[in-house]
């Protein structure tokens, strides 16, 4: 299944068996061994049925109480192997389970750093989160309990039915007959299982996701009213969440009464039948016990492996949710499969040649932009709000692809580099940010894990953070985020800066990122930014019109199209777009304001 309207996939049937499959086979020795103990614990546990079948008929032939003497340890020595074998057999299938867990969580934490930033953005941060956390810990379940015992109870099972078959085959078929209404009930239930944990799976994803979202944007919405709106949006997201799980609550509410009435047909009609045969003296009653035993003993394991199916079916869903992750191309955009690794570029020089772009569910954002930008060269992009200045930056980064047209360096199309070598040559600072919980050092180290701490310190330096972060009491040991230091908007911002600065791309991209800084920090930052990566390319979103000032060039974005590009003097002496963008800023009423929006260049 394909992500559809923002989704992550979901992996089909059959990519979830092999995925089982592959795990079972990276752990084959404990698995077999695991399978190896649980057949011996059955067998062991067959043992006490057919004695007690034998000390009736001895009974039954005139032998007396010697006969229970001389049987009876032994029924006590094979409880006692069952148990130790059972016990050990789970030992090892639980550390199987562990084992591979380990395997699951990490495959998903590589799968969502491999995540393009667009996929994540369409998808959500609760999909992702509800994946990580419930569905992997439904899979964690399955695969350190519910896999062993399933595994335990099926040998069980399976060597119960053979040995009734043994005792007489008649026996053993009627007793597998009146198995039927079971099978019944189950299929009805696996045809509508998966189904209805998918749609919870689901369900519970948006309620994560609208708790999500209303959290982070908590300010805006008491700033805008808007409480009304997400009380509604979190109702309906519950509601549906309660409609999914009321109807997997209907399918186990129909499946085990069903059940638990059909376990007493069996063996009640093998001592019907058995009768019937002992009369006619095709059967011994000895026979008769023992088939009834081994059917009543099959009761149990038939029970917990029906329990273990209900909840394997939970289990199949949320490891098809997280196993669908391997569905989604990691490449730079989604949809798009890179079949071969990217040519090297040959320069740095990015050209942008008739690009279109429209998002998902709206209008075109870009139309027919044109734009050549020098190695080395420090260009200012400028415009009222919604221009197209942010998703020409994504463009440029590689985040996403365009519609129509190309966006290359060095002549290669920027969205087919490997995230590697895309680092190395594009990178995008946004005014997000994170700090990782960790040390500053871990947080720096994370661009550059080579670096060495002057490195470090040279970085910190260059965005004006290395004063505060010496001030810290273990320096760049210092731990940061909860229960560490507090660093508030700037400081985060800045460590962010100093981040690129150490991933020393030849192409910087910064997108308003300095816009929490004070105004003082952020022209120091910019500036030495500047000088830190001379020779090297800064495209800047820019924020305040300083910025563009300083500027070798200036492009000028309105409605999707780049109106102006030149110089910061020769934009402001043509008296269009830009000039009036800079008279409104200065506060020059005699400047031609009319074309500058209201809201400037934010």
């Amino acid at each position: 299944m394909t992500a559809a309207e923002g989704l992550l996939p979901v992996a089909e049937r059959a990519r979830v068996r092999r995925a089982a499959l592959r795990l079972v086979r990276a752990d084959g020795r404990a698995f077999v061994a695991a399978l190896l103990l649980n057949a011996l614990a059955a067998g062991a546990g067959l043992v006490g049925p057919w004695l007690v079948g034998r000390i009736v008929d001895d009974v039954r032939a005139g032998q007396g109480v010697g006969a229970v003497d001389r049987l009876a340890p032994w029924i006590l020595v094979c409880a006692l192997a069952q148990l130790l074998l059972a016990r050990w057999a789970r030992f090892v299938g639980y550390r199987f389970g562990e084992r591979t867990l380990a395997r699951v969580r990490e495959e998903y934490v590589e799968r969502v750093l491999a995540l393009p930033a667009s996929v994540v953005e369409r998808a959500g941060t609760g999909d992702l989160t509800a994946r990580g956390t419930a569905d992997v810990a439904t899979v964690g379940t399955t695969l350190r309990d519910i896999g062993p015992e399933l595994l335990v109870n099926t040998v069980q099972a399976l060597f119960v039915l053979v040995a009734v078959f043994a005792l007489d085959p008649l026996l053993g078929a009627f007793g597998l007959l009146g198995l039927t209404p079971i099978w019944l009930a189950l299929r009805w239930y696996l045809r509508r299982a998966r189904d209805g944990y998918l749609a919870e799976g689901a369900a519970t994803s948006q309620v994560a996701e609208i708790v999500a979202s209303t959290a982070a944007g908590a300010r805006t919405v008491e700033a805008f009213g808007l409480s009304e709106r997400r009380v509604t949006a979190s109702r309906d997201a519950l509601e549906e969440a309660r409609r999914t799980r009321f109807y997997t609550l209907f399918l186990r509410t129909v499946f085990f009464p069903a059940v638990e009435v059909t376990y007493t047909v069996p063996v009640a009609g093998v001592l019907l039948l058995g009768g019937w045969l002992h009369q006619r003296g095709a059967v011994g009653v000895g026979a008769v016990v023992a088939a009834a035993l081994y059917l009543r003993q099959f009761t149990e394991p038939l029970d917990q492996i029906l329990m273990r199916v209900e909840q394997l079916q939970s289990s199949s869903a949320s490891f098809a949710r997280v196993e669908g992750l391997a569905q989604t191309p990691s490449g730079r955009t989604a949809g798009v499969v890179q079949t071969a690794r990217s040519p090297g570029p040959a320069d740095d020089r990015i050209d942008v040649r008739g690009v279109r772009y429209a998002y998902e569910r709206g209008g075109e954002v870009l139309r027919g932009v044109d734009l050549t930008v020098r190695p080395g060269e420090r260009l200012a992009v400028v415009g009222p709000s919604g221009a197209g200045k942010t998703t020409l930056s994504r463009l440029l980064a590689g985040i996403d692809r365009p519609g129509t047209g190309t966006v290359t360096v060095g002549g290669v199309p920027v969205a087919d580099l490997e995230p590697e070598l895309l680092r190395r040559q594009v990178v995008l600072v946004t005014q997000e940010h994170h700090v990782f919980l960790g040390t500053v050092r871990d947080n720096l180290l994370i661009a550059e894990p080579e670096a060495a701490d002057a490195d470090l310190w040279a970085a910190l330096a260059a965005v004006g953070a290395d004063d505060w972060v010496r001030d810290l009491p273990e320096g760049l040991d210092t731990r940061l985020g909860a229960g560490g230091c507090a660093t508030d908007g700037s400081q985060a911002q800045q460590l962010a800066l100093a981040r690129v600065v150490l991933a020393d791309p030849h192409t910087l991209i910064l997108d308003e990122a300095t816009a929490l800084l004070d105004p003082t920090t952020a022209r120091h930052a910019e500036r030495a930014l500047a000088a830190v990566l001379e020779g090297r390319t800064v495209i800047a979103i820019a924020h305040r019109l300083h910025t563009a000032h300083d500027a070798d060039r200036v492009a000028v974005m309105e409605d999707g199209r780049l109106t102006e590009l030149g110089t910061h003097e020769d934009l402001v002496t043509a008296g269009g777009a830009y000039a009036a963008l800079w008279h409104t800023w200065h506060g020059d009423t005699d400047g031609d304001s009319g074309s500058a929006s209201a809201n400037g260049t934010s």
